[in-house]
This record gives structure tokens, C-alpha cells and sequence, in this order.
């Protein structure tokens, strides 16, 4: 079976794609749940940039947390910032500001922001070293990078069902085959110290899935994703799968959800570097 994708220019192939399962589990995520070892460096006034921002939810926590200051959200294209805007429309927020870029070549000046903080966003890029770097650059002195990034190697589930291994072989294959590096969460600390962070904290947290509403939703949405994604269309086309082999995967992620002894729990890794 072959890799997939491709990097160009420093910029991996984002792996998920924006269907709506993708977007199903994106939108769960709030700064809660998401960004809680970020929360304490928080209060009002303070600006920030989400890189990014994908459907908005963390962004306009952030935003409500920070008032009166400004959160501006980025993303790499029009259309998924387009997802923000409408979120942060819907919650009638007017602090947030939207802005198209690239995290390795970002468009604002040196020292603009007090906090810059990206959720699951450097396992995705083609270098995230020089990301790092570039955040630090946006970065006031004595201001905070906050990054979480999941560590799939390290995700843990019972019934091991034998279908579940197969998604994470196929899923970590086909993103480093884009570019990326789905067991990035071990490796914050030391991309941190090869951009020349110094001051870094270093934490990790987990989902955790088990009642049966939690294993229905998690389980029903890798179900349709395995199936209906961005990662679905490029694991048939590079031939890293085939139709028969996502539906076998999809069918176990439903058999896992339905069992009363379900349980998942997802490593993320975190850190705080202090510019």
C-alpha cells in the first residue's frame, strides 16, 4: 500500500477536510474542553490569535473571555474561515477579527499579540518547527504560545477490536503520507526547544469517552468519517485502503459504540511557551 499526499512549500495536506462528520467533532470542542491548561493565563484585555480557528467554537470562548480586547482567527483558506464568521456571527460576538494565512509565513508584524494559541493544528503542518518560530515572531515579549496537539499512538480503547488498529494504522499512514505527524503531542517539548523556545511548560490531558451517549456520538461520527472524509477519498485513491476495507472499520466503530463496556481515552499533548 502507498503513502499519501503531499507537502508543498512547507504546507501538508490537511488530512480531515471539512465534511460535515469532521465538522461534527470540531464543533464539540470549546475552550473548556479544549484549551483549559491556556485558561488561567486569560483575563480581559488581553488580544489574541487562534491559529487555526476551524469552525469557530474555541474562538469565540476565547473571545468572550478576553472582551474588550480582540481575537482574530486564522485559517489557510476563505471557505474555512467562513465557518468561523458564521459561529462567531451566531453568538453575536464583535471582537473577533478573520484573516487568511499561513502559520509558517504569518501576516502580521513582530510582537502584536499577547497570546497565540493553536489546537490541533501543528501535527498538520509540513514544518512545525518553523511554525513555532513564526508564532514566537507575532508574539509579544513576556506574552504566552499555547498549542495542544493530539498523540494518536498514544489513544487507548477497550474492546481492542482488531478493525481499530487497522483505523489508526491507516490514519497515521495516511497523514505523515500528507505531511503531517499524527503523534505530535510527545513532540511539542522538543519542537518548542528546536525553535528556541526556552521558557516551556510542558502538560498533557485527555478525552475521555465512555457513557453511552459519549460512545455514540464519538463512535457514530469516526463511523461516517471513515467513510465520507477527506482522509476516507485520499486513503482509496493512493490505494492505502479500499471501499471494503473502510466499511469493516466504520462497522467496528459502531460495535464499539454499542458496547456497554466501551471505552476511549485520547492523549494530548500541551505547551505553554513564554516569549
Amino acid at each position: 500500500m502507498k503513502d499519501a499526499g503531499h507537502t508543498v512549500g512547507g504546507m501538508a495536506t490537511y488530512t480531515h477536510g471539512h465534511h460535515e462528520s469532521v465538522l461534527r467533532s470540531h464543533r464539540w470542542r470549546t475552550a473548556e474542553n479544549s484549551a483549559e491548561y491556556l485558561l488561567p493565563h486569560l483575563s480581559s484585555g488581553v488580544s489574541v490569535l487562534d491559529v487555526g480557528c476551524g469552525p469557530g467554537t474555541i474562538t469565540g470562548d476565547l473571545a468572550s473571555l478576553v472582551t474588550p480586547a480582540r481575537v482574530t482567527a486564522l485559517e489557510v483558506t476563505e471557505d474555512a474561515l467562513n465557518l468561523a464568521r458564521a459561529e462567531i456571527a451566531r453568538r453575536g460576538l464583535t471582537t473577533v477579527d478573520f484573516v487568511v494565512g499561513d502559520a509558517h509565513r504569518l501576516d502580521f508584524a513582530d510582537d502584536t499579540f499577547d497570546v497565540v494559541h493553536a489546537h490541533q493544528v501543528l501535527q498538520h503542518l509540513g514544518d512545525p518547527v518553523a511554525a513555532l518560530r513564526e508564532l514566537r515572531r507575532v508574539t509579544r515579549p513576556g506574552g504566552l504560545i499555547a498549542v495542544r496537539d493530539s498523540d494518536y499512538a498514544a489513544f487507548a480503547w477497550y474492546p481492542r477490536l482488531p478493525e481499530l488498529d487497522d483505523w489508526l494504522a491507516l490514519y497515521e499512514r495516511v497523514a505523515r503520507g500528507n505531511g503531517g505527524e499524527p503523534d505530535a503531542g510527545r513532540r511539542l517539548l522538543a519542537w518548542a526547544h528546536a525553535a528556541g523556545l526556552t521558557d516551556v511548560s510542558a502538560t498533557s490531558s485527555t478525552w475521555c469517552f465512555a457513557t453511552p451517549a459519549d460512545r455514540e456520538w464519538w463512535g457514530g461520527m469516526w463511523a461516517d468519517r471513515v467513510l465520507q472524509s477527506a482522509m476516507a477519498a485520499t486513503a482509496e485513491r493512493t490505494g492505502a485502503a479500499t471501499r471494503d476495507d473502510l466499511s469493516r472499520i466504520s462497522q467496528a466503530w459502531r460495535r464499539w459504540a454499542a458496547d456497554p463496556d466501551g471505552w476511549m481515552s485520547l492523549l494530548h499533548g500541551e505547551l505553554i511557551a513564554r516569549v
